[in-house]
């Protein structure tokens, strides 16, 4: 009887084992979901992103002030309106597609990060949570909904987020979150000169979207006193993927839906060998055309995993 009581005491015991394994465990991360940043001028944003971009409007699921230019099913630009003493700044958010929002905030709870005590639904059925990664910046991960259909976009100039970018003052700091608790894969990573490293790729965990640290802020957190709104788009940004940026720059001429906007005089090989062409929307937020694939060899560092694709 004895030696049943301890058989059973010990199935128990394995089994709450389990049980807090299992709920320590992370869920995938996928994909990039969402940038979202502000605007000063909705028009001009909406002309912008549906017009230029080619987005599709649709409704923004977290916030009903904001508005939703979907790329696909599973990505978009959510655009909300300018808070008051927002300063230079024009981002409110990153986000990440990942398989469990619940199962990633208990899995963040777990390793003792600040979460939310439950997570949110969205009015298309998604579920998302936001927490700050050690520099303060807002940061959320969504579940998408699985009843998520294609979207009618039949201008866009490009499908699928590859990357979101912005401000980051200490690459060890945020490898702290992004590297050693959520499992994020080294990319690329280089500078304007081989003396210093300003961009940093890391791929998600699991899916070959990318995160790209702008080391551009110096010593501390927050937004330096000195930047301007222009140079603060430049690192705040997102990638739209291209087979040929040079391509979709001529679809871009010959429709004439550049017009008088911002942009590069043309596409450009940048340092990590990719065709890039760079527009900023009436905010100065850069969306960059990046071909999935390198024409050259990269500056700085190989690549050391595999490209998105379409």
């Amino acid at each position: 009887m004895y030696r049943k009581l301890l058989v059973a005491a010990g199935a128990v015991a394995l089994t709450l084992g389990t049980v807090t394994l299992s709920a320590q465990e992370r869920p995938k991360i996928t994909s990039i979901s969402h940038l979202a940043v502000y605007t000063s001028d909705a028009a001009a944003t909406d002309h912008y992103y549906r017009e230029i971009i080619g987005a599709a409007k649709e409704a923004d699921p977290e916030n009903p002030a904001g508005v939703k230019y979907a790329f696909s099913a599973t990505q978009y630009i959510e655009v909300l309106p300018l808070p008051a003493n927002s300063g230079v700044n024009r981002m409110d958010h990153a986000a990440f597609n990942t398989s469990d929002a619940e199962a990633m905030r208990k899995y963040l709870a777990a390793k003792s990060w600040k979460t939310p005590s439950s997570v949110s639904k969205g009015k298309d059925g998604s579920r998302w949570f936001a927490v700050t990664d050690p520099e303060g910046n807002k940061i959320e991960f969504v579940q998408p909904s699985s009843s998520a259909k294609p979207v009618n976009a039949p201008k866009i100039i490009g499908s699928h987020v590859i990357h979101v970018g912005f401000l980051v003052h200490s690459r060890e700091a945020e490898d702290k979150f992004y590297r050693d608790l959520l499992g994020f894969r080294p990319y690329w990573y280089g500078g304007m000169t081989d003396a210093k490293t300003d961009w940093v790729s890391q791929q998600v965990p699991d899916g070959h979207d990318w995160l790209e640290y702008m080391v551009s802020g110096g010593p501390g957190t927050g937004i330096p006193a000195n930047m301007t709104q222009q140079t603060l788009g430049v690192l705040d940004h997102f990638a739209i993927g291209e087979h040929s940026v040079p391509d979709a720059y001529k679809k871009l001429e010959a429709e004439n839906r550049l017009g008088n906007g911002r942009h590069d005089q043309g596409p450009k090989i940048g340092k990590d060998g990719k065709y890039q062409f760079n527009m900023y929307d009436p905010d100065g937020i850069r969306a960059e055309l990046m071909n999935f694939k390198a024409t050259e060899k990269p500056c700085c560092s190989p690549f050391t995993a595999p490209d998105p694709s379409e």
